[in-house]
């Protein structure tokens, strides 16, 4: 069953889709389940990846990466998530965060933030969301205030991937206080996790996405340079929601990715199992089941390289966007499920990949904002 073809996918994104399609198949996948039971941070796996090429090549090629454009991250990150959600996260977020600094940044703290991360000397990360406010990137409370040639920053961070094994982190923090423009408050900085004042723990446990390490930042006086803000001071806010754009585009393809797992797992299953003197797939009900799963993976796969052309020309990037994510992120756990039922009892064993898939869904469809809030992304976006 080939469910993540080249049809839908530009010529352009061809080859690093079976790159990354070799290596899930060598390195990700015949790990997933030892990296799921432990919860351990898959270093060997990231390195791997890095003489690889393709962590971190998102970064343009003149700071050393190969200038991976959206299309081809998300064909990256069909496959990457297709053999295992939280490896894969743990590989896409070595460099998240850094596409705003190669954006918005000036050039001489590109070239000395950026450089390291293309070469695959350091990681990074995105610190935005906070310990009672995620989606509501109006409402965070850390604060940046500006102290001479200096900003000191105070406040939490939660749910920060690389939050503890990063070099550096993008961190968005509060530098206004105009009622009048609440979107015109925030900022966005390099802060380099080895500041004084920047302490980082992981969360606890999660049940899915294992591999993965977030992390609670604790930021008590901590003091950066000036020149660490990125771009102007309180353009922070409309930054960030461009990059959001991007960013669920590529999290459409962690939904994919997926629910394209599940499909296989589920009909794997009923092929090779026998009930009540027949095969299962051989019932009705069962291949009624199958068929709405690959109507559905297929409609949301269209919608999400459809997406992927209208955010990379500008048009309607958050309209477009939010549709796409909602759409591929709740397949997937609409495919989790229905393939948790056909598994039936055995679905619940530990064991088997369905019960990982069925855990790892549920996230893609709150972080980078929740579907709730991309539905009213959608309504507000959609043109008259």
């Amino acid at each position: 069953m080939e469910l993540l073809d080249e049809t839908v996918v530009p010529e352009r994104a061809h080859e690093v889709k079976r790159e990354a399609r070799a290596f899930a198949a060598e390195h990700i996948e015949p790990n997933a389940h030892e990296y799921h039971e432990s919860g351990e941070y898959p270093w060997e796996i990231l390195e791997a990846g890095m003489d690889a090429g393709l962590i971190a090549q998102d970064i343009g090629e003149e700071y050393g990466g190969r200038g991976f454009d959206l299309h081809q991250i998300l064909a990256i990150a069909e496959e990457f998530y297709r053999a295992d959600a939280g490896i894969a996260l743990t590989l896409q977020l070595a460099s998240f965060g850094a596409e705003l600094l190669a954006e918005y940044g000036d050039e001489e703290l590109q070239e000395k933030y950026l450089r390291p991360v293309a070469e695959n000397d350091q990681i990074t990360g995105l610190a935005v969301s906070e310990p009672e406010t995620g989606s509501d990137l109006a409402g965070m409370s850390t604060t940046a205030e500006k102290d001479g040639d200096e900003y000191v920053l105070d406040g939490e961070k939660y749910w920060i991937g690389n939050g503890v094994e990063a070099d550096w982190v993008t961190l968005y923090a509060k530098t206004g206080d105009d009622e009048t423009n609440r979107y015109g408050n925030y900022s966005l900085f390099v802060v380099p996790t080895d500041t004084d004042g920047y302490e980082a723990e992981h969360v606890p446990e999660k049940i899915g996405m294992r591999a993965s390490k977030q992390a609670h930042v604790v930021l008590d006086g901590a003091r950066i340079p000036e020149e660490n803000r990125i771009g102007v001071e309180g353009a922070g806010f409309y930054m960030l929601a461009d990059f959001f754009n991007h960013g669920r585009i590529v999290v459409g393809g962690h939904g994919l990715g997926l629910a394209a797992a599940a499909i296989e797992e589920a009909w794997d299953f009923v092929h090779g199992r026998n009930a009540f003197g027949r095969q299962v797939n051989e019932f009705q009900s069962v291949q009624h089941i199958l068929a709405d799963m690959r109507i559905e993976f297929e409609a949301a796969r269209a919608l999400n390289w459809r997406a992927a052309d209208e955010v990379a020309d500008g048009t309607q990037g958050g309209f477009w966007a939010s549709m796409a994510k909602v759409k591929s992120t709740e397949v997937a756990n609409d495919c989790a499920e229905r393939g948790m039922q056909l598994h039936g009892g055995r679905s619940i064993l530990a064991e088997n990949r369905i019960s990982r898939v069925y855990r790892d869904v549920r996230i893609p469809v709150i972080y980078e904002g929740a579907n709730e809030i991309q539905r009213n992304l959608v309504y507000s976006q959609t043109p008259e």
